[in-house]
C-alpha cells in the first residue's frame, strides 16, 4: 500500500463509475483501486477510502520521467505506485 498521508471515505451513488469518482476527486483511478483492493467497478452502496496526497495532480506528457516528475524514483514511487508515467495518466507530483 501507498504511503498517503490523508484518506477519506466515500460512498458510491447509483450510476457512478471508478473513474468519475477519480475525476471528482483529483485522484489517479489506480490509487483508489490499489487503496481498495478492487477486482471489479465499483458498485451502489460501496464505501471506498479515497487517498488525497498533498500534491499537485499533474497529466503525464510523452517522454516524462520520474525523476524529472518528482525530483526522485523513490519519491515518484510513494505518491504513485512503481508503474512509469504514460501519457494521459494522472501523477502526484
Amino acid at each position: 500500500m501507498l504511503n498517503v498521508p490523508n484518506v477519506i471515505y466515500y460512498k458510491v451513488k447509483k450510476g457512478q463509475t471508478l473513474g468519475g469518482i477519480a475525476a471528482h476527486f483529483s485522484c489517479p483511478e489506480r490509487l483508489i483501486v490499489q487503496e481498495n483492493g478492487l477486482k471489479e467497478e465499483v458498485f451502489e452502496g460501496q464505501v471506498l477510502k479515497l487517498p488525497q496526497a498533498r500534491a499537485n495532480l499533474y497529466t503525464a506528457r510523452a517522454g516524462d520521467e520520474k525523476t524529472l516528475l518528482s525530483g526522485t524514483e523513490s519519491a515518484y514511487n510513494e505518491k504513485n505506485g512503481v508503474h512509469p508515467p504514460y501519457p494521459g495518466q494522472k501523477i502526484y507530483l
